[in-house]
């Protein structure tokens, strides 16, 4: 089975998926797979372009799980989708250093359920979860998403709205 861990960048995937890792889970990463797909670097912006559908065409599918704010364009079996209240991901973006309209562009995205919206486009609504880290450690994400796998813990998204969070003007 392919479950998909996707999110806005600063939800905690990586640090959830560190997490799933040490617990012995195979764990694939998004930075590790589409470096052949990049067709642009823009360093205005701090970010690559990606051919994402031929990335997707050409993934070699595993059993486990996959990594990356474009896995739930991947044909997973579970998506995991990792939200976090937006005011909580500016501060967690802060320190990597990317300039303040990136970290905007990134927490108006969480605001509005764009990558939620996206992988509703492409999956089930019985194949999701949606997952609050704004104050949960990694650890209790892992065993919410473990649960979520093994059938445990239901399908679940929706109830998050951060649209208070939006700055319009």
């Amino acid at each position: 089975m392919m479950i998909g861990i996707t999110g806005t960048p600063g939800t905690g995937k990586t640090s959830i998926a560190a997490e799933l890792e040490r617990r012995g889970h195979t764990v694939v990463r998004l930075k590790d797979t589409v470096r052949p797909y990049i067709i642009e670097e823009d360093c205005d912006r701090q970010t690559m372009v990606v051919d994402v559908d031929r990335w997707v065409e050409e993934f070699e599918p595993i059993d486990g799980f996959v990594e990356g704010h474009l896995a739930h364009l991947l044909p997973c079996d579970r998506v995991v989708v990792l939200r976090c209240r937006p005011d909580v991901l500016r501060e967690r973006l802060r320190p990597r250093n990317y300039p303040k309209e990136k970290i905007a562009e990134n927490a108006e995205a969480e605001a509005l359920d764009v990558i939620l919206i996206e992988t509703l486009e492409n999956h089930p609504d019985d194949h999701i979860l949606e997952v609050d880290t704004t104050e949960l450690p990694a650890g209790e994400c892992a065993d919410r998403i473990e649960r979520f796998v093994r059938g445990e813990l239901p399908p679940s998204y929706g109830s998050i709205d951060w649209t208070g969070y939006l700055e319009i003007g």
